[in-house]
């Protein structure tokens, strides 16, 4: 997992979210205090000015109307309404005037009294005197550069009958005091925020670091847990939400560690199972493509697993061309594929099955493949040889019937024709006895209901002996050439299965070896086994055909063996008869140029044999 950077993580984020709501709090507080101390300040020192404006109006007045009834026929005395302005003066006024209605100073709180007599021509004083009310505004002193409060209040006679207005009173007050003073609030209130500041950022971290160490310790346990290690648990640091959700991670740690003990348990037991199956298993997700493959299943398909997984399982069946993968999930019976060549067949059988949640929705496929191809050539094997028996049974049966037919029809009084009637029926009688036999004896070494009965006898001897009696009886002008050893090999054989085998061979080669043949006998050593071989002249084998000619009832030419009394079964016997003694049989051969049968049998130099 990704490292968090410092400030990406939770704990920098909720301080910075802490702080700058006490930010703002204190800045909406600040502003709205300074606002209303300011205002305050401002309106206690008009109030202030205002109310000793009224007193020095009043006085100027009273001062102004005596002198004008004392002296009405000379010009106002400055000297009283001077001493009133020194009177009133004081360190947050700057400045009084006094201005009759002719726009004339009459006197000044200010040390020049140069300006006294001189016309006044300020705008708020001819606005004070034409409107008869009070003006005011704050403006900059070009001097001292501080602001000032302006005042102008028109000085009415009360008495007379028009309220005739006498003056104007004219007052500079230095309100830059107020404002000196809510600076230095300002600034009382702005290092307060600084210290509360730096008291919230800490707090603000120990606060901070209270929800996110338990945050942190879930996180690394997430990682650990991502690992595979569930040992590791949270710490509880109380009982509040991060403290229950500390718990419930806890628990859910423990649920998860019992799940994936389940979940490897049973991996394990799916993996061995796969593993240790004999079929093929594949399985593939909602798509079709495949997720698992086990082993056998590479090996019956002869892929790997890198070309199969997340390919369609169609495709790597082979069936993409007949059914699609929909097709597929439906499909309720096996299907069969085909890998068959020219040299080996190889079929394999298909079953599927499909994987479903209990809403019905398809989560995937699972599809079982089994290797059927001995199955198959068991079946065909099986239908093979019912019909060679039914064919074999029925050509004599059919024979049999002809001829009875024709003796029942009269023909027994014939004395020419009765005997050979009766003689071809004996024949085919015979016939279908050997084929019953023979099919008897299969059938017990099929079951293993047999028992042979060994003995050690000197094979030289007993080869020879064989030789002998068909040399003795042969019907053909074949000649026998013996290859055999003077060396003495003994052999533990059952004296007759062994005969049997050996006179099916030699008969075989008598029946296809021309006049003026020659048929060769003989045995060399190779390890501890004797090969013997017998070898004829006769029309060959062809080369494709050699393989099958100890097949049940297989002839390379059916009619001829046929006409020769064969039944198809001898090397078949020899077949399980040569196996049965613990040894081979095989067959080489050439076309127009003869054929040579060869088995081996385990031997001894001696024969002493068990009985030491």
């Amino acid at each position: 997992m990704q490292k968090v950077s410092f400030l990406k993580s939770i704990h920098v984020k909720l301080v910075l979210i802490y702080v700058l709501l006490i930010v703002i709090a204190l800045q909406i507080i600040g502003i709205y205090f300074s606002k209303e101390l300011e205002d305050s300040l401002k309106n206690n020192f008009q109030d202030s000015i205002l109310r000793r404006m009224e007193l020095v109006q009043y006085s100027i007045r009273e001062e102004m109307l005596k002198e004008r009834i004392e002296t009405a026929s000379t010009p106002t005395s400055e000297s009283g309404i001077g001493a009133i302005l020194r009177e009133f003066s004081t360190d947050d006024i700057n400045e009084i005037r006094v201005i009759d209605s002719r726009n004339r100073i009459l006197a000044t709180s200010e040390d020049n009294q140069s300006m006294v007599g001189q016309r006044a021509n300020d705008d708020i004083v001819r606005k004070a005197m034409s409107a008869e009310t009070l003006q005011e505004n704050i403006s900059l002193d070009k001097q001292t550069m501080q602001r000032v409060w302006v005042l102008a209040a028109p000085i009415t006679d009360t008495v007379g009958p028009n309220g005739e207005v006498l003056g104007v009173i004219y007052i500079e007050s230095d309100i830059e005091k107020v404002f000196d003073q809510m600076n230095e609030i300002n600034r009382i209130f702005a290092a307060g925020i600084a210290v509360s500041l730096v008291i919230t950022i800490i707090l603000g971290i120990l606060v901070a670091r209270t929800i996110t160490r338990p945050i942190s310790d879930m996180r690394k346990q997430a990682q650990a847990m991502s690992k595979g290690n569930f040992s590791r648990k949270v710490r509880v640091y109380g009982t509040d939400e991060i403290g229950q959700l500390a718990i419930a991670f806890n628990h859910l740690t423990n649920r998860l560690q019992e799940s994936q003990s389940t979940t490897e348990a049973e991996r394990r037991k799916l993996a061995s199972v796969l593993s240790n199956m004999t079929d093929g298993v594949i399985a593939t997700d909602r798509k079709g493509k495949i997720i698992l493959i086990n082993e056998p299943a590479l090996s019956l398909l002869h892929d790997t697993r890198e070309s199969t997984l997340n390919r369609p399982i169609a495709s790597v069946l082979g069936l993409d061309q007949e059914y699609s993968f929909e097709d597929l999930i439906h499909m309720k019976e096996s299907v069969s594929l085909d890998f068959s060549t020219s040299d080996a067949p190889y079929i394999l059988r298909a079953n599927f099955s499909v994987i479903q949640k209990e809403t019905g929705f398809v989560n995937g496929l699972i599809t079982v493949l089994h290797d059927i191809t001995e199955q198959e050539k068991i079946d065909m094997e099986r239908r093979e040889f019912v019909a060679n028996v039914s064919h074999e049974l029925r050509t004599p049966l059919t024979t049999m019937r002809s001829y009875l037919e024709a003796l029942a029809d009269g023909a027994w009084r014939d004395e020419m024709i009765a005997p050979t009637f009766l003689n071809v029926t004996q024949t085919e009688t015979e016939r279908m006895i050997r084929l019953v036999n023979d099919l008897l004896q299969l059938s017990k070494m099929d079951s293993q209901e047999y028992e042979l009965s060994f003995e050690f006898v000197e094979f030289n001897k007993f080869f020879t002996h064989i030789i002998d009696r068909f040399e003795m009886s042969k019907s053909k002008n074949v000649e026998f050439l013996r290859l055999l050893p003077e060396t003495s090999y003994f052999v533990d054989i059952d004296r007759d299965k062994l005969t049997q085998v050996m006179d099916n061979i030699i008969s075989n080669s008598l029946k296809y070896s021309p006049d003026g043949g020659n048929i060769r006998f003989g045995f060399t050593v190779h390890e501890n086994m004797l090969r013997v071989m017998i070898s004829d002249d006769g029309m060959g084998i062809p080369k494709e055909n050699v393989g099958r000619i100890f097949d049940r009832f297989y002839r390379v030419d059916r009619a001829r063996a046929r006409s020769m009394g064969g039944t198809g079964l001898g090397l078949a016997i020899a077949r399980e008869m040569i196996e049965a003694h613990g040894g081979k049989i095989w067959a080489e051969s050439e076309e127009e140029v003869g054929t040579t049968i060869f088995f081996t049998l385990p031997f001894e130099l001696d024969g002493a044999g068990d009985w030491e």
